[in-house]
Order: C-alpha cells, then sequence, then structure tokens
C-alpha cells in the first residue's frame, strides 16, 4: 500500500481543483441561453485539433492500462506494446478513410449511420447493443478496475472507491456534456502523460541505482528477452492466473498481431465505436479531426514507456533480487509507486485517477448520446425539444452509472475479470467492422446482410472458442471478420437488389489530406519502422 504526505496529498488536490473548476467553467451557459443537443452531444462542434487528440488519449487509457499492461510488460515484455503502437497507425486510417464520411454525413452518433446507409432495423440493434455493452461491461469495469486499482494502492475501501470515482466524474462532467468532458481531458493527459513519464523516469533511476543513463543500459543488459516484438510459439511462457503456465503465443501470435486480428480489433475501436469517435464528430473541421487523430498516434507511440516498460523494469529489479517478488504480474506498478519519492506518489496518482474518471465521463456521453439520439428521440418521444433531450440525456448518464455502480462489486469474484470482457468485447468487434466497411464501400451491401452479420459475429466466435480452442483469440477475429464479411457478399449476390448510390457516393476530392497531415503520418509510419526493426 503506498502512503501520502503532505506533499502528495497537495498535488493531488490541486489536481482535482483544475478538472472540477475547468469542467464547471465551461458548461456555464450564456444568460437566457440553453445547451442543445449539439452542444450537450457535441461540443458545439468546436473542438481544435489537440483537444481532440488529448480527449482521445484520456478516454482510451483507464486503469487496465496502468495496472494491466504493466502486469502484461512484466510477463511478457515489450511485445505488448503492439496494441498501442499499431493503434498509432489505426488512427491514421480512420482519419483518411472513416472520418470524412461521418462528417460528411453531419451524423451525432455511430447507429446514426447505420440507418442511413442500412435501415432502422440495423440502427436500433446496433443501438441496443452498444448501450448493453457500455453499461454492463465498459462502464462496469472501468468503475471494477478503478476501484480496485485504488484499493490496491492506496488502502481505499472498494465500495468507497466506486461511490468517489462516480461522483468525481458526475461532478465535472454531468451538466457540461461532452464539451466538459473534452476540455478537462486535455488537463487529464497533461497529468496523465506528465506523471507516468515522471514515475518511469524514477523507475530507470531506481533500477540505475541513482542514475537514470545507468537505468537504460542496465535494463538493455538484464532483460533482452523482454524485447521481442513478435512472438515465437513456446518461447515466452507467462502465468495462466490459475497457479500453472500457458504460452504467450496464445495472446500474441507472432506475425498475426501485425497482419491478423490486432487490426479488426482497432479498427473497430478506433473508427466505429461511439466512445472513441465521438470526439473526432465535434471538431471544428475535418481537417482539425485529422490533425488531431495524428496527434493521438504520436501519443500513442509514447504510451509504452509510461505503461509497458515499468513492468519490465519491475522484472529486472525481482529477477536481480533487488526488490522481493510481487507475486502477480498485475502488481507491478504499485509496487514501483510504492518506492517512488514524495511528490512523485502524488503525481503518479493523479495520472492513475486522471485516467480512470476521464474514462468514466467519456462513457457516460456515450451512452447517453446513443440512449438519448437514437431510442429516447425516434420510439418514445419525437416531438422532444432540444432542452428535453439534453435533460434526459444526463439522466440517463446518472442512470447508467448507478447500474454500473452497482454492479460493479459483484465482479470482485471473478477471476481475470478484464480478460474475459477483452473477450466478450471481441465477440461483438469482427461483425461490427465488417458492417461497417461494408456500408462505407461496397456498394450492394444489403440491409439483411448486414443483420446476418451481427448475428454471425456472435455464432462464429462462439464455434472457434469451443471448436477450435487452440486458434489464438487475435486470431479468431480475424477469421470472423472474414465470414461475417463474406456473409454480407452473399446476401448481396442472393437478394440482387438495385443498388442507392446515393449512400455510398461521395463528393470529390472528399478523402484528399493536407500536407501537415501527410507529414505527420509519415513520420508515425517511419517511427513504428524504425520500432520494430531494433525490436523484431
Amino acid at each position: 500500500m503506498t502512503s501520502f504526505g503532505l506533499l502528495d496529498t497537495s498535488i493531488f488536490v490541486i489536481y482535482c481543483v483544475l478538472v472540477v473548476g475547468l469542467g464547471l467553467w465551461v458548461s456555464r451557459e450564456k444568460k437566457g441561453v440553453k445547451k442543445d443537443a449539439k452542444d450537450y452531444f457535441l461540443a458545439s462542434k468546436a473542438l481544435p485539433w489537440w483537444a481532440v487528440g488529448a480527449s482521445l488519449i484520456a478516454s482510451n487509457i483507464s486503469a487496465e492500462q496502468f495496472i494491466g499492461m504493466s502486469g502484461s510488460g512484466y510477463a511478457i515484455g515489450m511485445g505488448i506494446a503492439s496494441y498501442e503502437f499499431m493503434a498509432a497507425l489505426t488512427l491514421i486510417l480512420v482519419a483518411m478513410f472513416f472520418l470524412p464520411i461521418y462528417l460528411h454525413r453531419g451524423i451525432y452518433t455511430m447507429p446514426q449511420f447505420l440507418e442511413q446507409r442500412f435501415d432502422k432495423r440495423v440502427k436500433t440493434l446496433m443501438a441496443v447493443f452498444w448501450l448493453i455493452v457500455f453499461v454492463f461491461v465498459n462502464l462496469t469495469s472501468i468503475l471494477y478496475l478503478g476501484a480496485l486499482a485504488l484499493e490496491n494502492m492506496m488502502g481505499v475501501d472498494f465500495l468507497w472507491g466506486v461511490v468517489g470515482l462516480a461522483v468525481f466524474a458526475l461532478v465535472y462532467s454531468l451538466y457540461g456534456g461532452l464539451k466538459a468532458v473534452a476540455w478537462t481531458d486535455v488537463i487529464q493527459v497533461v497529468f496523465l502523460i506528465g506523471g507516468g513519464l515522471v514515475t518511469t523516469y524514477v523507475a530507470f533511476q531506481l533500477l540505475g541505482e541513482g542514475s537514470f543513463v545507468n537505468g537504460i543500459k542496465e535494463l538493455a543488459a538484464r532483460a533482452p528477452e523482454k524485447f521481442d516484438m513478435i512472438l515465437e510459439k513456446g518461447v515466452h511462457m507467462i502465468p495462466d492466473g490459475k497457479g500453472g503456465l500457458k504460452d504467450a503465443y496464445i495472446d500474441l501470435p507472432g506475425l498475426g498481431v501485425l497482419i491478423g486480428g490486432l487490426w479488426v480489433a482497432n479498427l473497430y475501436y478506433w473508427g466505429c465505436n461511439q466512445y472513441i469517435i465521438q470526439r473526432a464528430l465535434a471538431s471544428k473541421s475535418l481537417d482539425q479531426a485529422q490533425k488531431g487523430l495524428v496527434f493521438a498516434g504520436f501519443l500513442k507511440l509514447l504510451l509504452p514507456l509510461i505503461i509497458v516498460i515499468p513492468g519490465i523494469i519491475c522484472f529486472v529489479m525481482v529477477k536481480d533480487g533487488m526488490i522481493p517478488d510481487i507475486g502477480k504480474s498485475d502488481n507491478a506498478y504499485p509496487t514501483l509507486l510504492n518506492m517512488v519519492p514524495a511528490g512523485v506518489k502524488g503525481l503518479a496518482f493523479a495520472a492513475l485517477v486522471a485516467a480512470i474518471v476521464s474514462s468514466l465521463a467519456s462513457m457516460m456521453n456515450s451512452i447517453s448520446s446513443i440512449f438519448t439520439l437514437d431510442i429516447y428521440k425516434p420510439y418514445i418521444n419525437k416531438n422532444a425539444s432540444e432542452t428535453h433531450v439534453v435533460t434526459v440525456g444526463r439522466l440517463t448518464s446518472v442512470v447508467a452509472l448507478i447500474i454500473a455502480g452497482c454492479i460493479a462489486p459483484m465482479l470482485v469474484g471473478l477471476d481475470q475479470a478484464f480478460q474475459y470482457i477483452q473477450e466478450f468485447t471481441g465477440f461483438v468487434s469482427p461483425g461490427a467492422l465488417a458492417i461497417f466497411l461494408a456500408g462505407f464501400f461496397y456498394k450492394r451491401a444489403t440491409s439483411n446482410g448486414a443483420l446476418a452479420a451481427a448475428v454471425g459475429t456472435f455464432a462464429f466466435s462462439l464455434l472457434f472458442k469451443f471448436a477450435f480452442p487452440e486458434v489464438p483469440f487475435m486470431d479468431r477475429m480475424a477469421y470472423v471478420f472474414l465470414l461475417c464479411f463474406a456473409l454480407i457478399v452473399i446476401f448481396a449476390l442472393i437478394e440482387k437488389k438495385p443498388v442507392n448510390t446515393g449512400n455510398v457516393t461521395y463528393p470529390k476530392g472528399l478523402f484528399k489530406t493536407t500536407t501537415a497531415f501527410k507529414i505527420g503520418a509519415l513520420l508515425i509510419v517511419a517511427i513504428l519502422i524504425f520500432l520494430y526493426a531494433i525490436w523484431w
């Protein structure tokens, strides 16, 4: 358990005051003016590129990255960083090919795109699915893992951790909506990146016995096996969470990481996920949105230094007897946090809380957007005024958080809850990505084909899980994606419906990008080639 001194407490209090203060300040309304749906759900479409990029990263990073990926760094090494590195490349593709279509259509939510391209059945089915997953899986898991991290690292009672995180997220985000979330995310990401980098710097100093440079040299010399980006079968054995060992290849299947299922997971997450893409939809323009995604891509390249390297450092310190055995791999980050000096602890703790509450606030806003705009207004109250819609959105956020807060304590008895959550999401992402890609670029794709893919993603995933358990989870996602897309093509060929060219015809030059975007994208690609070349 980490002990806090006056300096640590002061830093954390300053962080809290800054976030709440800015959230309330940007949420204020001009006299006589009430927020409408565009203000509340899309931040008045006024976000500049740097706010878009910062909000993307703050929403993406939560307790599971700080705790879980540091633990994976301890057990596996830099191989787990492929999730971050490949995300940087994915952000470029989403900015080039997904965002222009979304912004051209002027949508507020992902289900709205599905209705425009297919029909209300597809929209409603996916909207209901997303609400179930966002509330009962994502929001609940963020609360659970966040409260668990606070309990393990600070000794905060789990239930009080759930309540505290929920109230904190509500206080600064409920009234202002996405505008409050996005602008406070700028502060959140400063603490997240700054606190994480300081913690890593101190960890290198500890390893190098006071010297940062010596720490880097010692890490490279003592754990070369932890810097394999592409894992070989049967080489890296890690704890299975049940007292035994398993081959890490089952989680990171060699070249399959670069050319297989990780593309499915990343393209779905960054390109078809309301929770993430909503920031880009709220940008001032397509150019600003694209620059924001490139900025987020550069931050993703930096994140392994913050959330993976500390785990490897902890591994070396345990291996060389500098510290006692830490037990579970996920104890790596809390162990290091307990070793850093006063002041750094407060900053690191603020970084962790920033990651958790920004994810909570973002998820709440996405839930309220989909329920209010895709379920409530079309089916429950078609004549709802703009002010009423905003009120329903706020109530939805509160109800969703209460439901998640009640469910979160029930996850305590689960073994490796986060792994189960990841696998459940992986049942859906292949079919959802197939539907969106077909909707973008396959003119003959039909509504019935999209519905078949939505059902098929579950059926095919279950088939592979139980009939072919030896197939790595990441490879399974790739196979299911191909099968779901094949279903869409088969339905198109069978139905032979006339093509509605208006749904898939785009203005000339829609996919053109600026010189600044091209330079940023090429830099990201060059850095990735360099990293994989030296750590192959």
